[in-house]
């Protein structure tokens, strides 16, 4: 089996905040009539540039036209020459990585007529429990919002969340005082997540004001591939850290400043799932944890994040993974499901990914490049509405 065709379809979706991510549908066609679909999730990130799709497309031709889709190792190294590590959060190469990898695995598992997770090692569940994002406040009369988006969502059976803190202690303490009054019982913070934005004294005297509150742990509490800061952090402070996982070399140097207690790992922003196989046997190996992060994909995405959740054994944290409920809507025929705050699986007799693409969501929400728009960089960092920029 060869690859004979790449297909790049951009997308525009809104969330409901507004905010309308983009992000590209992959196809790989090969000449024995299997396609395998993946997705470069999420381009509207800082650093504010954009990829050309007819560019990409051309250059992902010239990678891939031609190789067994079952070589991903050979065809991985080759995508890290072209895309390279950069040791950055939101690299966008590892994002076109990922995609390209989740549609050799889909092919691959079609091919063979198994579910993707039987490629990945097969399936330790059937599903996994993951948290809500609420995100940042910069305004106090966001509260009341936010806590309206903890009630409607408990209603709808998610009752662990993720808070974004930082830019507004004081905000980020009155929602937290409501939410343990309000929902005293029946609702649990997964995280404190800081995603870089204060240094690591800022953020654990930020920490140690909101300790009052319960939560489970703490993530992202220092400036990015600040390892010192991370472990100085982590000696003094009393939950558990966890950090995202960008590249091999930053978790090397995760490991060898000690500097976290569980890895965030998202395919994503690793490049792939190859790449995030690799970081999660490495965190078993150091005695490490491990979550499943996201970055808010579609269905796409967030399906070969559940399979790949699906085979690890250390997967002892609730995880993201919920990017499918915060749009309007979605790009296949059936939406990845959840159930009572746990994603589920596609069922394990359906070959691939167990989602298929829904042309006519497509066509609707189909735009012509990448490009920016006119968005702030605080929309940006926390997905609002132009409105609230």
């Amino acid at each position: 089996m060869k690859i004979s065709k790449v297909k790049l379809t951009a997308v525009g979706v809104p969330r409901h905040t507004g905010f309308v991510n983009k992000h590209v549908i992959v196809q790989l066609e090969t000449d024995e009539g299997a396609v395998g679909i993946g997705e470069m999730s999420d381009f509207s990130h800082l650093p504010r540039y954009s990829v050309d799709m007819k560019d990409l497309e051309a250059t992902l031709d010239s990678i891939l036209i031609g190789k067994n889709p079952f070589d991903t190792a050979d065809i991985n190294r080759e995508l890290d020459l072209n895309f390279p590590q950069a040791l950055y959060y939101y690299e966008k190469g590892s994002f076109i990585r990922n995609g390209v990898d989740t549609a050799l695995y889909d092919v691959c598992s079609k091919y063979l007529g198994v579910s993707m997770s039987d490629l990945l090692g097969g399936r330790q569940r059937e599903k996994f429990k993951v948290c809500y994002p609420i995100f940042r406040h910069r305004f106090m009369d966001e509260v009341d919002e936010n806590i309206e988006i903890v009630r409607n969502r408990l209603e709808q059976g998610f009752d662990t969340f993720r808070l974004y803190v930082g830019k507004n202690v004081d905000a980020d303490e009155a929602f937290l005082d409501r939410v343990y009054s309000e929902f005293a019982g029946k609702v649990t913070i997964k995280s404190l997540d800081f995603s870089h934005l204060l240094d690591w004294k800022d953020a654990l005297r930020a920490t140690k004001r909101l300790s009052k509150y319960h939560f489970e742990l703490v993530e992202s509490p220092a400036f990015w591939n600040d390892f010192e800061g991370l472990n100085h952090f982590r000696l003094q402070c009393e939950f558990p850290v966890s950090e995202h996982v960008w590249s091999p070399r930053q978790q090397y140097e995760m490991i060898k400043k000690d500097s976290v207690d569980i890895f965030n790992i998202a395919p994503v922003f690793i490049g792939g799932l190859t790449a995030a196989r690799k970081a999660a046997y490495a965190a078993e190996v150091a005695g490490k944890s491990v979550l499943i992060g996201t970055t808010q994909e579609l269905s796409i995405g967030t399906s070969a994040m559940a399979h790949f959740g699906s085979a690890l054994p250390h997967l002892n944290y609730t995880s993201d993974p919920t990017g499918p409920e915060l749009y309007i809507d979605d790009i296949v025929t059936d939406k990845i499901q959840y159930e009572n705050g746990f994603l589920r699986l596609p069922d394990r007799k359906i070959a691939g990914i167990g989602v298929d693409l829904d042309w006519n969501k497509i066509e609707k929400y189909r735009v012509p490049d990448l490009s920016w728009g006119d968005v702030s960089v605080h929309q940006l960092q926390d997905r609002t509405s132009q409105t609230r920029g």
